[in-house]
């Protein structure tokens, strides 16, 4: 009889805050830039030099953990964690083990199997490292320091995920939450969130966990899907042939579709923590704590309650739209604008979603200015212009953020209302067309449908479809 296995998942996830400047230093955090160019002496790890902590980067840990049930510390302070690797500067990284600012939360998740909460151990403030380039022409690996001290947060959670949709559930909850506090754009592509995997397997019913592995390379939530499964049935083989797991952190390769050992895991001891001897604890009171909380936004759940209420939207839209924060400013701000929140949602989940995949664009990437989104609802919807021509318009509002009413002007693109002007195409379609003018007449009433295009199309598209309609039955 075959055995059967549970799997037993837990995330490390890095974030990267979205201060303007270093955790340390007042050197700039923006992504690029050329390499070295956004350094100092203290996030290069210079003799003497002296780290000074940024405000911001405890304001927006403190904002996370609040957002995710944890408790706050009000006592909590930095340690220094040892290791020698070429893109460490000082040869020790800032980070927090004895007193993380965050403990014991957690977020609920849905999935397929219903509703189910994770919970987090911790938060900890840290620095990055820098990042190593390996030249494979040269044969040389050069170090780019501007990502050294970037301030990160690392979200450690239980390991109460069972599966990779659970995980990737709770990594989508998790960065809706943070880019809604507008702490990290949360880009795994770029590397502003990064997450670690733990997985370990063992009988169904056993009380004790397997070995686990580390896997680490992750950079989409596709890969981590692919690399849960893969791991996963890497593991049941071995336990299968009767051999052993090996705590291990691996290196997952998308392409190939395959983890390999990277190195054997290390414990907190290796790293021979201590207390950062250059900076003071970090005392926070109950007032900045408060302060933090009446800051924080208006989350999704209370979002979607809001829209259905206040807008009258269904619940599929209001889920939709809050489902990216992009979404959910440019619907509230073009809403303000025009006032008509249905027709707004649904230019953005028809016309906008359309375009962004056709382009392969993030929400993120929208260009366009909400007042000419409700510029061009107002045209459709006054009868100005007719559908077909909004879709047009709408195509270079999405590339180029053109104002509707002056291209719409210039172009002389308005629906025509005209009725002599209307009946005479009519009269000329209806002549051209005699079999459908036939069919018509022995009852088939789709026919009518066909003229109605052969006539909008003579007067591309710029006619008032439901005149036509009635100038054509009239007339038939």
């Amino acid at each position: 009889m075959s055995k059967t296995y549970e799997t037993v998942i837990g995330l490390e996830i890095h974030v990267e805050l979205a201060t303007k400047t270093k955790i340390f230093c007042s050197c700039s955090t923006e992504f690029g830039g050329v390499p070295n160019s956004h350094t100092c002496p203290v996030c290069t790890g210079m003799p003497g030099s002296l780290p000074v902590l940024n405000k911001q980067v405890v304001e927006y840990a403190m904002a996370v953990g609040l957002a995710t049930n944890c408790k706050i510390t009000q006592y909590c302070k930095f340690d220094r964690k040892n290791y020698f690797y070429p893109d460490n500067p000082q040869n020790y990284q800032i980070s927090q083990l004895y007193l993380p600012i965050c403990r014991d939360g957690g977020i609920e998740i849905e999935t397929t199997a219903g509703k189910k909460t994770i919970g987090i151990h911790e938060i900890h403030m840290e620095e990055d490292a820098g990042k190593l380039v390996h030249d494979e022409w040269e044969d040389v690996s050069i170090v780019d320091y501007n990502r050294s001290g970037v301030p990160l947060i690392e979200i450690v959670s239980e390991p109460d995920m069972r599966s990779a949709e659970e995980v990737i559930a709770y990594l989508e909850k998790l960065r809706l939450i943070i880019q809604y506090l507008g702490a990290s754009d949360c880009k795994l592509n770029e590397g502003s969130m990064r997450a670690d995997v733990n997985l370990s397997v063992r009988e169904a019913g056993a009380e004790e966990f397997g070995t686990r592995t580390e896997m680490k390379n992750l950079n989409s939530f596709k890969a981590i899907a692919r690399a849960i499964e893969g791991e996963r049935a890497r593991q049941i083989e071995l336990l299968e042939e009767g051999k052993a797991v090996v705590q291990e952190t691996r290196r997952w390769d998308d392409n190939k579709e395959y983890s390999y050992a990277m190195r054997s895991k290390e414990d907190a001891q290796d790293y021979r923590y201590f207390p950062e001897p250059d900076l003071v604890p970090v005392a926070i009171s109950d007032e900045w704590i408060a302060e933090v909380k009446a800051r924080q936004p208006e989350m999704r759940e209370e979002k979607m309650a809001r829209y259905q209420k206040e807008f009258g939207l269904p619940a599929y839209d209001a889920e939709l739209i809050t489902g990216d924060k992009s979404f959910a400013d440019l619907f509230e701000a073009t809403t303000a604008i025009c006032g008509k929140p249905k027709k707004v949602s649904n230019w953005i989940m028809v016309e906008t979603i359309r375009l962004l995949k056709e382009n392969e664009m993030a929400p993120d990437e929208i260009r366009f200015s909400p007042i000419n989104l409700a510029k061009l609802i107002n045209l459709a919807d006054s009868g100005a212009i007719t559908n077909t021509v909004a879709k047009e318009v709408f195509e270079l509002v999405f590339k180029e953020d053109i104002d509707p009413d002056k291209y719409v002007e210039e172009k002389g693109l308005k629906t025509i209302n005209d009725e002599g002007e209307l009946r005479a195409v009519v009269e000329r379609v209806i002549a051209e067309n005699p079999q459908s003018v036939e069919d018509y007449h022995n009852g088939k009433e789709k026919a009518i449908g066909f003229l109605v295009g052969q006539t909008m199309k003579a007067m591309k598209g710029k006619a008032n479809p439901g005149l036509v309609n009635q100038i054509l039955k009239e007339l038939l």
